[in-house]
């Protein structure tokens, strides 16, 4: 299967936690991966929003 984005995010959602992984890099090399837990707390959530923006995410799912 051929990489399409560059940089993308999955989101794993509970109810007191959200766990992200941000996958980016060059689409013809292996990307590179980068987890972190943020609480679902306003500032968790915009703290969430801010780690996002720092990778340039373009693409998000969740789960």
């Amino acid at each position: 299967m051929d990489a399409m984005i560059e940089r993308c995010a999955g989101l794993d959602v509970h109810q007191e936690t959200v766990v992200a992984c941000v996958l980016f890099g060059p689409l013809d090399k292996r990307p590179k991966k980068v987890i972190e837990t943020f609480t679902t707390t306003t500032s968790g959530l915009l703290s969430l929003s801010d780690w996002l923006s720092s990778f340039k995410v373009t693409d998000v799912v969740m789960e």
